[in-house]
């Protein structure tokens, strides 16, 4: 099937993005998307400062929009667009109309706002990895989420849940208000800055630690044999003491979260927002009609969506 739409082009690196309309047809193993919004990623700048495959090049690696044909999608279906190669070593999605494979199309639970699909998407998929693939949260497993309060850790919560633990438990600074863990954890328990943890900590199966530092040292004790803990962030500090007597008589893993040495599973993006549909988020983003994408790509700090339904 095809269709004519506007798309935004690159003709090379440090050049203006155009507008252009153009005629677009979906091939064997792909599937036609009518876009509605778009994020502007790092890995949208990084492939416009020289990385683009081909000349002209539409870029946008991740979107939201409404299936025109598929064979893997009904057609009107939301969907989220990712991965595949989309927008970094093919065509992208910023435009009105995008041909994407049919391994980039993932379904939009109902309950998920597109926009705040978006801005979730990329913590969503860090906490994914961390939980689900990393720590290999199980069914019926007690977690300890550190640093719950933050965004990350609370996806890495309501990703915990979905997978079946049987008891949440999230670590929080003394300093730190706990408000933001309310309906995702079971329990909520202190730590100070030196890693120390409550008494009331009960012993759990695995640790997703976001903090990082001394905390990582501390939570460690509270891991029942065989147990692991696996580290994606070091806000508390970059270094920490393991007791070796604890690891090596308990048998425990300590798990490095590597997003760059990870690939992701074709189903990971479809799962982690699945995850987290049951959740009411708050997103922050800011949303811009495409054709005022010279005034946002360059811009520091905070979510920037792209409204491709006006081109």
């Amino acid at each position: 099937m095809s269709a004519r739409g506007t798309v935004l082009q690159s003709n090379g690196p440090g050049e203006q993005l155009k507008a252009d309309e153009v005629e677009l047809t979906a091939g064997p193993g792909e599937t036609l998307v009518e876009m509605r919004l778009a994020a502007v990623t790092s890995l949208d700048r990084t492939t416009l400062a020289g990385k683009q495959p081909a000349v002209p090049f539409v870029p946008g690696s991740e979107g939201v929009g409404v299936v025109v044909s598929s064979d893997v999608a009904a057609v009107g279906a939301a969907v989220v667009v990712r991965g595949a190669g989309v927008g970094v070593t093919r065509p992208g999605v910023w435009g009105r109309y995008a041909i994407v494979p049919d391994a980039a199309v993932h379904p939009l639970p109902a309950s998920l706002d597109a926009g705040a699909a978006l801005a979730l998407l990329t913590p969503a998929l860090t906490a994914y990895t961390a939980v689900r693939r990393v720590a290999d949260v199980q069914p019926g497993e007690t977690v300890v989420v550190t640093g719950v309060t933050g965004l990350v850790g609370r996806l890495c919560a309501a990703i915990a849940r979905s997978a079946g633990a049987s008891r949440v438990i999230g670590l929080v600074s003394l300093d730190d208000s706990a408000d933001g863990a309310a309906g995702l954890v079971d329990q909520v328990v202190r730590v100070d800055g030196l890693g120390q943890v409550g008494r009331e900590l009960p012993w759990c199966d695995a640790v997703i630690d976001t903090m990082g530092g001394p905390v990582t040292g501390g939570v460690l004790g509270h891991v029942t044999p065989g147990g692991r803990i696996a580290v994606l962030g070091y806000k508390a500090g970059e270094f920490t003491t393991i007791d070796l007597h604890q690891l090596v008589g308990r048998d425990l893993r300590v798990l490095p979260v590597n997003l760059q040495r990870t690939v992701l599973a074709p189903d990971a993006v479809g799962q982690a927002l699945t995850d987290i549909a049951p959740v009411s988020w708050r997103a922050d983003y800011d949303v811009v009609p495409a054709d005022r994408i010279g005034e946002v790509l360059h811009r520091q700090g905070g979510r920037v969506l792209l409204d491709l339904s006006a081109l």
